[in-house]
């Protein structure tokens, strides 16, 4: 059986269509692979369940006794040591959970702006 002209060119032409067609929706189009989604999903989530906590963690804040204690000593440490020292705290510990959630005090860190003038009447301190 012989196979007509037109047949070669048009295999290569669909081949390399194919091919930039795959090179540009990867790259420019948006496309992404069923991994690449998965990891995205995950971070969104993650993401999203931090978001959602921060307020418990300054319901948490504002509701310890030792409120103006810790905010010193979070103000005290140099910058790079605040998370940890807001962890210690146990404001960053999600409920129903034992170890305090790193991502969650970052957020609640920089949700409390510890760096602010405290207020003397929202400490208790009039004088």
């Amino acid at each position: 059986m012989k196979t007509p002209e037109w047949v070669k060119p048009g295999v290569y032409g669909a081949v390399i269509g194919a091919a930039i067609f795959g090179i540009v929706g990867f790259g420019w189009g948006g496309w992404v692979t069923g991994g690449t989604a998965h990891d995205r999903a995950v971070a969104m989530s993650r993401d999203n369940v931090v978001a959602a906590m921060v307020p418990v963690c300054l319901d948490l804040s504002r509701a310890d006794p030792d409120r103006a204690a810790a905010l010193a000593g979070i103000r005290e440490a140099q910058a790079y040591r605040r998370r940890d020292v807001l962890m210690a705290t146990g404001w960053a510990t999600m409920p129903g959970t034992d170890a305090p959630n790193r991502d969650l005090a970052q957020a609640c860190l920089a949700s409390l702006d510890v760096d602010a003038v405290p207020d003397p009447q929202a400490t208790g301190d009039n004088g």
